[in-house]
C-alpha cells in the first residue's frame, strides 16, 4: 500500500465533512458596515427602554411585532417603515419592537434562514446572509425602530448583536447549556420560550443558568477560537410560546408561571407569544390570544410585561409562490389587522 493510499484508509477526522469554507471575522464586517451615531442612539435607548418596562420602572407593555422570519430585505425595509409610524402613534403606552429573525431552528429539516441560506437555493451562502443581515439591521435602527431577533448558532451574536435591542432563545434551544452561557454574555435583555412540550421549568432553569459568570469556548471578534468569560444576564424574561399539550397563556398558567419564578428567586415578568402552539399554529388565531393577554394586564396582572406577534405585509404563508410581503415560514397576519390590534390595545390599556 502506498503512502496516501496508506494514510487515506487510517484517517478519522473530518470523515463526514464536505467542505470547510472561512468567513469573514467579525471585527472586519463590522468595519464595512459599522453603527453610526444615529443607529447607536436608536440601539442603547432601545436597551435601556426595554429594561424599563421589565424592570416595572415604565408602566409601558413591549410590542414585539414582525415577520415569522426574514427573507426578502425589500419587504423588511417596507415592514419596518409601516411600524415605525404606528410605533409613534402608540409610544404612549407601548414599546414597540420589529421582530426581525434571520436564524430559523428546525424539529428535522427546513428552510434555515437568511443568514444559513440568503439565496433560498440551498447554496448556503453564510457570508452573504451575514453581510445583508447586519445591514438591515442597521438600517431599520437609522429609521429609530428597535430590534429584537433570536440567536440560534453560537457564534452569530459575534456578528449582529450589537445591533439588537432584545435576544431570544428559541423553545428548541432553551434546554441548551451552550445557548444559556450565550445569554449570559449577551449585552441586551434576552427571553427564553418553554420548551416545545411546553415545560416552564426549563425557560425558568436557564434564566437562572443566564444570570450566572460562565466561561466558554468562542470566538473573539478577530475570529478566533477563545475562552469566552461572562459576567452573567440580570435581564432575562419568560416567554409563554404553548407547547403540545396546548396553549400557556391562561390565568392559571400565569399564576403557575409566576409561583415557579418567585420560588427560583428570579424577577417576575413574562412575555406572550400570541403565535406558536399559543394560536393552536393559525394565524387566525392570535388575535384571540393578543385580546386576551391585554385583558389580563388591564385587570391588573403587571407580570405581563410583553407579547409577540408573527405578521407581515400581507398575511398567511407561502414558500412556493415567493409573494411579496408574505411569509416563507410560519403564516403571519396582515399588515392591517397589526394595526388595528396595535390600536387597540393602546385603547384598552
Amino acid at each position: 500500500m502506498n503512502p496516501t493510499a496508506a494514510a487515506a484508509a487510517h484517517a478519522t477526522s473530518n470523515l463526514r465533512i464536505r467542505s470547510l469554507e472561512p468567513l469573514i471575522p467579525p471585527a472586519r464586517l463590522m468595519a464595512l458596515l459599522p453603527l453610526d451615531d444615529e443607529a447607536t442612539r436608536t440601539i442603547v435607548e432601545g436597551r435601556r427602554a426595554v429594561e424599563r418596562v421589565l424592570a416595572g420602572e415604565d408602566a409601558r407593555v413591549l410590542a414585539v411585532v414582525g415577520p415569522c422570519s426574514i427573507h426578502d430585505p425589500d419587504a423588511a425595509r417596507d415592514y419596518a417603515g409601516r411600524l415605525r409610524e404606528i410605533a409613534a402613534r402608540v409610544a404612549d403606552r407601548l414599546l414597540v419592537v420589529m421582530r426581525v429573525y434571520f436564524e430559523k431552528p428546525r424539529t428535522t429539516v427546513g428552510w434555515k434562514g437568511l443568514i444559513n441560506d440568503p439565496h433560498l437555493d440551498d447554496s448556503f451562502d453564510v457570508g452573504t446572509g451575514l453581510r445583508i443581515a447586519r445591514g438591515l439591521l442597521i438600517e431599520i435602527a437609522r429609521m429609530g425602530l428597535s430590534t429584537a431577533t433570536e440567536f440560534l448558532e453560537p457564534i452569530t451574536p459575534q456578528y449582529i448583536a450589537d445591533t439588537i435591542v432584545l435576544g431570544a432563545i428559541g423553545a428548541r434551544t432553551t434546554e441548551s447549556p451552550t445557548h444559556r452561557q450565550m445569554a449570559s454574555g449577551l449585552s441586551m435583555p434576552v427571553g427564553f420560550k418553554n420548551s416545545t412540550d411546553g415545560s416552564l421549568q426549563a425557560a425558568v432553569d436557564a434564566m437562572q443558568a443566564a444570570r450566572t459568570p460562565h466561561s466558554f469556548l468562542g470566538i473573539d471578534n478577530e475570529g478566533g477560537t477563545c475562552v469566552v468569560s461572562t459576567a452573567g444576564n440580570p435581564w432575562g424574561v419568560l416567554m409563554l410560546r404553548g407547547g403540545r399539550s396546548g396553549s400557556n397563556y391562561s390565568r392559571e398558567v400565569m399564576e403557575e408561571a409566576r409561583t415557579k419564578l418567585e420560588k427560583a428567586g428570579l424577577p417576575v415578568r413574562i412575555i406572550v407569544d400570541c403565535s406558536h402552539a399559543n394560536s393552536g399554529k393559525d394565524h387566525r388565531r392570535q388575535s384571540v390570544v393578543w385580546r386576551d393577554v391585554i385583558e389580563q394586564r388591564v385587570a391588573g396582572d403587571r407580570s405581563i410585561v410583553g407579547l409577540m406577534l408573527e405578521s407581515n405585509i400581507h398575511e398567511g404563508s407561502d414558500r412556493a409562490a415567493l409573494q411579496y410581503g408574505v411569509s416563507i415560514t410560519d403564516g403571519c397576519i396582515g399588515w392591517d389587522e397589526t394595526e388595528r390590534l396595535l390600536l387597540e390595545a393602546h385603547g384598552r390599556l
